[in-house]
């Protein structure tokens, strides 16, 4: 069996150290210490502890903006799936240091919010993206962007927090699920306006059409009373 990389030594130790002593209470030596190795080897991959807890968020992103990029504008949703089932793997390929995260992100305020501001760049670059491939030109349509990248995130992160507690044996067939049911919320195009006509967004569901019925009727007449 080989030897673990100096990278997964430190991260090993320092999660130890972190579960033993606590967050604030450990240092970068006392990381570098228990994995028995030096400082400098420490900073060579690590900028500080608090990098050590969280992924390559900067690495994740690109491979984000890259699988967006090779997208038409007819493949420019199966892209932004695509990109979702990218960041969910790579936590999955993590295992167990994921969970470890998770536990210690959800007791230590400030680590907390370094979180959430990783969330905000990953939903702003969906947004951009978003935006533009519905021709963001009106106030309507960045206002569609911004609900459009929030739901993404929002399916992608219950999937991602299912998975962390060890509710579902399934994350990536529920996280492609779930995008059908984000995407599905919205129309594949420009919204005409309410005096223009009618206009019907079909999409497949497992629920028989007697029960669709009473829901399609009240969404119908609400949509009639605008």
């Amino acid at each position: 069996m080989s030897k673990p990389s100096a990278r997964t030594r430190l991260a090993d130790a320092a999660f130890a150290l972190f579960d033993e002593r606590g967050y604030e209470q450990t240092t970068v030596d006392d990381i570098a210490e228990r994995a028995g190795l030096g400082r400098t080897t420490f900073f060579r991959h690590y900028r500080s502890k608090e990098d050590v807890i969280f992924p390559d968020h900067d690495r994740l992103l690109e491979l984000i903006r890259d699988r967006l990029a090779t997208s038409s504008n007819s493949t420019a949703l199966v892209a932004v799936s695509d990109a979702v089932r990218l960041v969910l793997l790579h936590y999955i390929d993590e295992g167990e240091l994921a969970r470890r995260r998770y536990v210690l992100t959800s007791k230590v305020g400030a680590l907390r919010d370094r979180e959430i501001a990783s969330v905000a760049r990953y939903q702003r670059l969906f947004r951009e993206f978003i935006a533009d491939w519905m021709g963001d030109s009106a106030q309507a349509a960045s206002l569609r962007a911004e609900l459009m990248a929030a739901a993404v995130v929002a399916g992608h992160n219950h999937v991602l927090r299912r998975w962390l507690r060890e509710e579902t044996s399934d994350p990536v067939g529920e996280v492609d699920e779930a995008m059908r049911e984000v995407l599905a919320l919205f129309p594949a195009g420009e919204v005409p306006d309410a005096g223009a006509g009618t206009t019907v967004v079909a999409f497949r569901t497992g629920q028989d059409i007697e029960a669709l019925l009473p829901s399609l009727r009240r969404l119908v007449e609400g949509g009639l009373g605008t």
